[in-house]
């Protein structure tokens, strides 16, 4: 009795270690991406069954792309080749620094690469990612410099009548200083959450380098949910693990611009700031530009400093929001008020660009002062990136 309970035992160890050791097992042997010295990029993928293989990823020439909402330039792809032992290859063209996404096409298929652990969430889109580093792309490193912390938080929202989830950036030195900081407040787009700006935009690492380089002052970035549906981003909060929506029911109706002072409120009771419009940023790229336009213009005097990235500008003719009443009254008094730096960004091939030119030209007439920006590219988090890293260096001067 007593050997075989010690043969038990002994299976139940190996069993477990086998089931340890799956993830080991579960990857393929090969290098991908590779990143070369000449700054092209090996992909390589190991399926000898497979009949076909693309890669596609935005370091590839755009595609237009057809979808319900019109047509889009989309990334583009390229065929791998097959050798002898089943792997699959391609190799890019010299890519300039940046950070890239990318997934592959099998038989039809769209899928990750099994050999990258590294992922991002845009919407429900699972892609890889990878860097070629130097010049600006080395803001989203990870560098050997001092950093700041990630938390999220849960902040009550009486307006809203609920518990929220919140992220935010603390710089380096936050948690052994007495010192008081300046705040910004960065919101998502359509489909993004409190995730996606730390996640897609690098934001924390874009903050980290700035500040090391003293760009930058030491600030707290908050980055809410604009979802006022949602208690937090999917997978995060009560509702469970669902697919995530490119657009919710309520996400541009004036409820989270009504109820943002829930989220000031938690911010500057619970974090050692400068509580005054001097010290208060705000800024998002679309939907997140459109609620910081409406934001900033609702409370006129409550931030100095405001960025659009991408912006959607006007609500929609079904908005019966009082946000959106006597816009124009609401941006004069904003005016009135004063404000350092009104920023605005957006891309040359952007489906945005023409609501930004009437914005320019609605602010033009009216003798409302603003900073512009034009880049090459559409609404990408390409652009976002770079929008963010020129904006913040701009802040509290």
């Amino acid at each position: 009795m007593k050997s075989i309970l010690i043969f038990l035992m002994g299976m139940t160890l190996l069993v477990t270690n086998i089931s340890a050791q799956q993830a080991l097992w579960g990857g393929q042997a090969i290098v991908s991406p590779e990143i070369n010295s000449d700054n092209t990029v090996t992909f390589r993928l190991m399926a000898p069954g497979a009949d076909s293989v693309f890669v596609t990823g935005d370091f590839l020439p755009t595609e237009k792309i057809k979808t319900p909402m019109g047509e889009f330039d989309g990334p583009g792809k390229a065929a791998l080749t097959k050798d002898d032992k089943g792997v699959w290859s391609f190799t890019s063209q010299t890519l300039s620094p940046e950070l890239y996404s990318y997934s592959f096409i099998i038989d039809g298929f769209s899928t990750t690469d099994p050999s990258n652990p590294f992922l991002i969430r845009d919407v429900a889109s699972i892609t890889n990612i990878f860097i070629v580093g130097g010049g600006r792309a080395d803001l989203y490193k990870v560098n050997d410099i001092p950093h700041g912390s990630v938390t999220r938080r849960w902040y009550e929202s009486p307006g809203l009548e609920m518990d929220r989830r919140v992220t935010i950036y603390t710089p380096p030195g936050y948690e052994t200083s007495s010192d008081k900081y300046p705040v910004l407040y960065l919101l998502h787009g359509a489909g993004g959450d409190e995730e996606a700006w730390i996640s897609l935009g690098r934001t924390a690492q874009i903050m980290d380098n700035l500040i090391a380089q003293g760009k930058a002052k030491p600030m707290i970035v908050v980055m809410p949910n604009g979802n006022v549906i949602q208690d937090a981003a999917p997978g995060e909060g009560h509702e469970g693990f669902y697919k995530p929506q490119f657009m919710v029911p309520k996400t541009m109706d004036g409820t989270y611009e009504a109820n943002f002072m829930d989220i000031i409120k938690f911010v500057e009771s619970n974090y050692r700031v400068k509580a005054d419009k001097a010290d208060r940023a705000v800024a998002g790229l679309s939907m997140g530009g459109f609620h910081s336009f409406h934001i900033s213009r609702y409370y006129p005097n409550t931030f100095d400093y405001v960025g659009l990235f991408s912006a959607a500008i006007m609500p929609r003719e079904d908005a019966t929001s009082k946000v959106y009443d006597d816009i124009d009254g609401t941006l004069k008094k904003q005016m009135e008020n004063g404000y350092e730096l009104y920023w605005i960004a957006i891309g040359k091939t952007d489906f945005l660009y023409q609501a930004n030119a009437d914005l320019r030209k609605q602010m033009d007439a009216m003798g409302m002062k603003y900073s512009y920006t034009e880049t090459e590219g559409g609404h990408i988090w390409r652009n976002w990136r770079v929008y963010l890293s020129d904006f913040v260096p701009l802040l509290f001067k």
